[in-house]
């Protein structure tokens, strides 16, 4: 059944906020390699593909194929322990990294933080949606999505600090960010309890067997369509946010690293920040009326927010196209609680945990591991003919076909959810 007893409305506020801030910590590992790309360029002498391996597949390697078992365990085990366990891995390797000389040990490192950060969010949205139920659920896991905001938004404000204008060396900047990771994790461990499952995980009979809860995720038709949704709109983001800031060096060099650092600092975490807050809130609202609006939101955010990306690769002024790809940011934020609420709300109840590890597998394998690494593979290509900054440009440009298949997937998943909506609630009831 999809009620249980809650505990206390400021304890669950309490560990929504540690699991936010756990998920900012998240990213704050996963965006700091791109924020500091091109000191790393210059100092290790590496090229742009190189950088998109970095930035994208050899984080994504192991990220994506250990979420699943890790979800699998979640389903079963204590998933606070997995957690800070999680979190202290990735952290341990992001401060790793800055002691890396090569390309090959600085991949390394990064294989490391994948592995770590793969049992971050699964079993989150796990106990997330034990505390809060479907009428709350996109609101919540909202709030939690902050986490990427503000993450990337301390990740700007960090390298701002310890690079001084490009003065201090970027590994100073990896281990500073690595080590509170770990602090945290402590924090957790002896403040937040194991909450009590919606379903009590007592053997197959209860949870579902691994083959038994991919096959039922993948038989629903709205699941597959917000997944895509979230991979494609995705694809575009974080290539976007792993090589924006070579973008601005190479193309408006007219401004300093330290203003574009603080510049993307702010924006994160106020423009990007609400968008992210106001999906939520206005999926839940629209949502209680019409269940479409939880897949026509982000279909119609991201028909506002592509053009204004694309223009923002042309105009000639670089404060113009900040403010441009400002608009993306806003918009695109909007998916974030819809889809992961779906994944939640459309999942057996006790395959929830699978749930958001299928979904972050499909998400990840096109968008993190895909997106930073061809936008480098293709830059790399044309460098010679085109020049590193035109190059570039070209390359996110093309990110315009992603964002199209993420609309166009958006707006499949808006003919199916009523009816899929309708057979997760009986499938409970049922339960």
């Amino acid at each position: 059944m999809e009620t249980a007893q809650k505990p206390s409305v400021a304890y669950r506020r309490y560990v929504l906020l540690i699991l936010t801030l756990v998920y900012a910590f998240n990213f704050v590992d996963r965006q700091i390699i791109g924020i500091l790309s091109p000191f790393i360029k210059e100092d290790l002498g590496l090229n742009d593909a190189q950088l998109g391996w970095l930035k994208g597949f050899a984080f994504a390697l192991l990220y994506t194929v250990v979420g699943i078992p890790i979800a699998w365990l979640a389903d079963r085990y204590s998933r606070v322990n997995i957690v800070t366990i999680s979190l202290t891995v990735w952290s341990g390797f992001t401060a790793l990294s800055g002691f890396a000389s090569n390309f090959t040990q600085l991949a390394l490192a990064r294989v490391g933080v994948g592995i770590g950060e793969a049992g971050g969010s699964p079993p989150s949205h796990s106990m997330i949606s034990d505390l809060y139920d479907s009428t709350e659920r996109a609101k919540a896991l909202a709030v939690y999505s902050l986490g990427i905001p503000f993450g990337i938004m301390a990740a700007y404000f960090a390298a701002a600090f310890f690079l001084q204008g490009g003065q201090t060396d970027w590994r100073i900047v990896m281990i500073a960010v690595g080590v509170p990771g770990v602090f945290l994790a402590i924090l957790m461990k002896l403040t937040v309890k194991e909450p009590t499952r919606t379903v009590s995980p007592s053997g197959d009979t209860q949870s579902m067997k691994l083959l038994d809860a991919i096959k039922t995720l993948l038989k629903i038709p709205t699941w597959w369509a917000m997944c895509l949704g979230i991979s494609f709109g995705s694809f575009g983001n974080y290539a976007i946010s792993t090589w924006i800031i070579d973008f601005y060096v190479r193309v408006h060099n007219n401004i300093s690293i330290q203003d574009l650092l603080i510049s993307f600092g702010i924006i994160n975490g106020t423009v990007y920040a609400f968008g992210v807050w106001a999906g939520g809130v206005i999926a839940d609202k629209w949502g209680k009326k019409n269940r479409k609006g939880y897949a026509l939101l982000p279909t119609i955010a991201m028909i506002i927010g592509v053009p204004c990306f694309v223009a923002s690769l042309y105009v000639g002024s670089a404060w113009l196209s900040i403010a441009l790809l400002a608009v993306l940011l806003l918009t695109s934020g909007m998916y974030l609680g819809p889809c992961f609420a779906i994944a939640q709300t459309l999942a057996p109840i006790n395959a929830r945990a699978m749930s958001t590890a299928l979904f972050f597998f499909v998400l990840n394998i096109i968008a993190l591991g895909g997106g930073p690494t061809l936008v480098g593979i293709v830059s790399n290509m044309y460098t010679e003919s085109m020049g590193s900054a035109e190059a570039l440009r070209f390359s996110l440009t093309l990110l315009i076909v992603p964002y199209i298949l993420s609309i166009l997937t958006f707006y499949w998943a808006s003919t199916t959810i009523k009816r899929d909506w309708a057979a997760a609630e009986k499938r409970q009831a049922a339960a």
